[in-house]
């Protein structure tokens, strides 16, 4: 099984949570990482300088600074080996609510852009000698939640989208999916993730560590693992 040394991984949303965790476990194992970010400047700073690796601003609701972005990350690094698609909204709306603003609020960073940045990627590691994808879907790309219609539909077509790409992009390419249940950031006390947690068979909430595990194993299976889905969930999709 290939190692992360010296891999060049992009990782978005890097600067806060689930991403900033991703972000320092590919460094830990060896990656150098380039942590993109849109307005979280400071933290996107202290992420980079605790892995060793150098923080991209963009808007990735632009499509044009999607490229702009692909274009700093390669003429920096010289290479592209990985992409992680961590970047991505989240709210919660009754459905008969959601207005047009609040669906392309949702979609155009979660589905757009996620779908832009692994056209940038592909085109860059197709000339650097290929490479693997994750695209960090959701839960709620594999199960209905009635107040989150407008965001399981784009999770939902992450995922189809990480399957189809999957096999346009073969064999140079592998694109895959980790689906996290519930990882809490200081809500832990709030009564939706209480009621997540009680329902959740592993009994406990899990970590941005336990997502980069799975992140880890696709960036590092080789092109026989490609268009797979995993949910780190602590059961969570079972109930």
């Amino acid at each position: 099984m290939p190692d992360m040394d010296g891999k060049i991984v992009l990782v978005t949303g890097a600067a806060r949570r689930i991403g900033r965790g991703i972000a320092l476990r590919l460094a830990r194992e060896g990656a150098r990482v380039a942590v993109h970010y849109h307005h979280s400047a400071r933290e996107a700073a202290e992420t980079a300088v605790e892995c060793g690796g150098h923080a991209f601003q963009a808007n990735l609701e632009n499509v044009a600074e999607i490229e702009r972005l692909f274009h700093e990350v390669a003429s920096h690094y010289g290479r592209l080996d990985g992409l992680v698609n961590n970047a991505a909204r989240f709210t919660q709306i009754d459905p008969l609510q959601v207005t047009e603003a609040d669906w392309d609020f949702i979609h155009s960073v979660n589905l757009k852009a996620a779908f832009f940045c692994c056209q940038q990627a592909a085109l860059v590691m197709k000339r650097t000698g290929g490479g693997g994808i994750v695209n960090i879907s959701s839960l709620g790309g594999l199960r209905p939640w009635a107040d989150h219609v407008h965001y399981c539909a784009s999770k939902a077509g992450l995922i189809m989208m990480t399957q189809a790409l999957a096999k346009a992009l073969a064999q140079d390419i592998t694109v895959n999916s980790v689906a996290p249940g519930v990882i809490p950031f200081g809500e832990t006390d709030e009564p939706r993730i209480r009621k997540l947690v009680e329902v959740t068979p592993a009994g406990r909430p899990g970590t941005a560590d336990e997502i980069a595990d799975a992140v880890l194993y696709f960036l590092t299976a080789g092109n026989f693992v490609t268009g797979q889905v995993i949910a780190v969930d602590g059961g969570l999709g079972l109930r």
